[in-house]
This record gives C-alpha cells, sequence and structure tokens, in this order.
C-alpha cells in the first residue's frame, strides 16, 4: 500500500514540476528548460532509488530508516551539485543564475517529499 502511495505521491510531484518548468519557458524563455527538467528527473529517480534503499534496509534493521534517509539526502545533494556545477561548466557564457537556484529548490522539494513519506513509512511499520 506504501509502495503504491509513494510513487504516485512521486511521479505527480514530477508531473506538476515538469508541467510548472514546461510553462516556466514559455513565459520566460531565459530559464534553461532542458535542466530544470533533468534536475527535476534525476531528483525523482533518485528519491526513488532512496525509497527503495530504506525499504529493503527497514525490513532487516529498523534503525536503518535514519541512516538511509541521512545517506539519501546526502547522495541527491553530492549529485545536485555535481550536476549544477556540469550546467556551470557547460554554460560558462550564458549561467541563468535563478535556473540554478530553481535546482536546488527541486531538490528540496523532493527532500521534504522523500523524508516526510518514509516516515509515514515507518509510523506504519511499528
Amino acid at each position: 500500500m506504501m509502495r503504491k502511495y509513494f510513487i504516485i505521491i512521486l511521479l505527480t510531484v514530477y508531473v506538476v514540476l515538469t508541467a510548472g518548468f514546461y510553462t516556466l519557458s514559455i513565459y520566460a524563455p531565459e530559464f534553461d528548460f532542458t535542466a530544470l527538467f533533468v534536475g527535476n528527473s534525476l531528483m525523482a529517480l533518485l528519491s526513488l532509488l532512496a525509497y527503495l534503499m530504506v525499504k529493503s534496509n527497514l525490513e532487516k534493521r529498523p534503525q536503518a530508516f535514519v541512516r538511509g534517509v541521512m545517506g539519501s539526502s546526502f547522495l541527491k545533494l553530492m549529485v545536485c551539485m555535481v550536476a549544477v556545477l556540469v550546467y556551470v561548466l557547460l554554460n560558462k557564457e550564458h549561467i541563468h543564475k535563478p535556473s540554478v537556484f530553481v535546482l536546488f529548490g527541486i531538490y528540496a522539494i523532493y527532500t521534504v517529499i522523500e523524508t516526510s513519506l518514509l516516515s509515514k513509512l515507518v509510523r506504519a511499520q511499528k
């Protein structure tokens, strides 16, 4: 039950953010839609991977939840920072700083949603 709920919420957030970025690219074309789309897709995949890791470890050891959430948050932050670095290096002349801040906003959104849903998962297992 929780697995379907997590995936539905994750897909809903992914679709809403992608639609928002597409709309933003129409009304404010200076935003880099490709970078925002790739960042959104990457964070959604990492959140799904984190859920699967925490879920499998939770069945073995309940205290693995804290380790799993902290590890996944750190992994997502590092991937986000590397992706922003790659974005900056590839677009040295045309860096759009608000796009970079939106990329970190994507990280924050997925981290908050993932942490809240995973904590519900742990509470449901008790």
